[in-house]
């Protein structure tokens, strides 16, 4: 049913049965509402349910289901391929669901629907415990979760889906489930990494850890460089323990807080995190000393405060086009095209990672959660970004280009958070062996594909 043929009443009637706000085509804060994190999403939603508890997320999946809406799901936007909105159908907005309960009796974390990444920090700060998740704070739990969760922490204690013990899950009937290792394991293990076609999730419990401080910052080397540190990082990560961990990046210093002789430059970098004992780092980080970096502004500092460390760089409003890709080794022939594509970064914000997530997020067998690549080394990311709109192309052009000719050294799928609406043959990559598996659950759980607003697993 297009919602400008639905009758006002029935709106009326779901504002009324909403404690949160419903958000209308054309009404006051319509157009603040509609935005995402990537500003290259620009699509219209005919409304949006801001909701503040799980009972109007219930009112609005029935709303949406029974009228036939198109549905998607927002937690913190951040999504690149804008998978947290919609054009002309409802969007449900879980920003306002928001709480942190840290339990120090056993270092778990319980976290609302709508959570950002910082808030969590913010709160888990306070008893020195961390949940390992991403690199930008603004980033929402919700989503980030669901796909994985890649960042500083993987190598030492997982991704964020093995520190997930527990979640609370509105399904598309409407009804409300509890889902961990003993109650309703199959949607347990679907969520964990299979994004949300499962339903959507009010809560999360989380296994925190004993993380105050951490050693880490950026090291760079110029981009000629590339190949060279490339190769040398591919052999020491292999042998470093699990408490460091780096993503490589190639990329362009936009501005502050770097130097100024950097500015607009081209750099190969690695960004490091050292989670272990203070005293053991300067022996442990001689190695990446001898290359002779440029820059290097590595020192103690809290966790939070390197979660944060590229969040004014990158801050919500930009155009933003993502590729990635799972890679098992960084080859000779790779690092060319890393050092090709590197040189050529066309804007100070594009640039590319390499994740690794060896160490403790390949202990689990890759079909233990719904995340298929546990024997993949990275997780990799080009990213095009620039603030103006009139430079969309420049950045979705070099992106494609660099994805092209790097794919062919991957293993063929990508971490789910770092695609775009790439279809569904790519879908199946990415999940590989457990697609089918998922299939199933989607079919259990979600017959006629009311969640589909994502990297989306059809039911049977």
């Amino acid at each position: 049913m297009s919602t400008l043929m639905m009758d006002n009443t029935k709106i009326q009637e779901f504002r009324e049965a909403l404690r949160g706000e419903l958000i209308l085509e054309g009404d006051l804060h319509y157009e603040d509402a509609r935005k995402v994190y990537n500003a290259m999403i620009d699509k219209r939603p005919a409304m949006i349910a801001k909701c503040v508890d799980v009972a109007d997320v219930i009112t609005a999946v029935h709303f949406g289901r029974n009228n036939k809406l198109l549905t998607a799901v927002r937690s913190g936007g951040h999504n690149g391929g804008g998978l947290g909105i919609c054009d002309e159908g409802l969007v449900i907005d879980l920003s306002g669901i928001k709480y942190i309960r840290v339990n120090t009796a056993n270092d778990t974390v319980r976290v609302g629907g709508g959570n950002l990444w910082g808030e969590v920090d913010h709160a888990t700060h306070a008893f020195g415990l961390a949940v390992p998740a991403g690199i930008i704070s603004t980033t929402g739990v919700g989503g980030l979760t669901l796909g994985g969760g890649v960042g500083y922490l993987s190598r030492k204690f997982g991704l964020t889906i093995d520190n997930l013990l527990e979640a609370d899950i509105v399904l598309a009937d409407g009804k409300v489930i509890t889902a961990n290792k003993d109650q309703n394991a199959d949607i347990f293990w679907a969520i964990r990494g299979g994004g949300g076609n499962f339903g959507i999730i009010t809560s999360f419990l989380f296994q925190a850890h004993k993380i105050k401080n951490v050693i880490g910052g950026p090291t760079l080397w110029p981009i000629e460089k590339t190949e060279e540190i490339i190769a040398w990082y591919d052999k020491f990560i292999d042998r470093a323990p699990e408490d460091l961990s780096g993503f490589i990046a190639t990329m362009v210093i936009p501005g502050p807080p770097f130097p100024e002789p950097l500015h607009k430059k081209k750099f190969c970098g690695i960004v490091w995190c050292y989670t272990g004992d203070p005293k053991n780092f300067k022996k442990l980080f001689e190695p990446v000393l001898k290359l002779e970096p440029v820059f290097e502004h590595v020192g103690e500092l809290p966790y939070p405060t390197l979660q944060t460390l590229f969040d004014k760089m990158m801050p919500p409003g930009l155009q933003w086009y993502w590729r990635g890709d799972f890679f098992d080794e960084i080859s000779a022939d790779a690092a060319k095209v890393h050092l090709t594509y590197g040189g050529q970064t066309p804007t100070p914000l594009s640039q590319m990672h390499l994740y690794p997530i060896n160490g403790k997020a390949a202990k689990p067998g890759s079909s233990d959660t719904a995340w298929a690549y546990r024997n993949a080394k990275y997780s990799g990311v080009i990213v095009g970004v620039d603030p103006d709109h009139s430079n969309a192309e420049l950045i979705t052009s070099w992106c494609k280009s660099y994805w092209d000719a790097l794919h062919p050294h991957s293993m063929g799928g990508a971490y789910s958070n770092f695609m775009m609406d790439e279809g569904q043959e790519r879908i199946k990559a990415s999940f590989k062996h457990n697609y089918k598996r998922l299939q199933e659950i989607k079919t259990k759980y979600d017959p006629n594909n009311f969640f589909r607003v994502n990297q989306n697993i059809k039911p049977a």
